[in-house]
């Protein structure tokens, strides 16, 4: 049999993201390939981290099929807002950085 290739990468949550996932700040995932062979994006990331790792209340992540506003996306230190957002394709050993910027007063 064939073993399928799978990708490491981490992901963090912090600002207050990290309370999604039951307050565990970092996460190494290892992502399976894809049935299709293609390349996993950022939105895949986002679909998964939805359907795997987020315990409640999704829609202080998410909105439609991207993050919610005033969640700030890091990939390896630069705003993914700079590296094609959603499309940007993942590599190994990728950092991805949820940080919640709205805050309660």
């Amino acid at each position: 049999f064939f073993l399928r290739n799978s990708m490491k990468i981490v992901v963090q949550f912090s600002g207050g993201a990290e309370f999604l996932v039951d307050n565990v700040k970092e996460h190494v995932l290892d992502l399976k390939e894809k049935e299709d062979n293609s390349s996993w994006k950022l939105q895949d990331l986002l679909f998964y981290l939805r359907d795997n790792l987020i315990k409640e209340r999704i829609e202080l992540f998410m909105q439609d099929d991207n993050v919610r506003p005033g969640i700030l996306v890091l990939v390896n230190g630069t705003d993914w807002e700079l590296l094609d957002g959603v499309e940007y394709e993942l590599a190994e050993n990728d950092t991805v950085v949820f940080i919640s910027t709205l805050h309660g007063g």
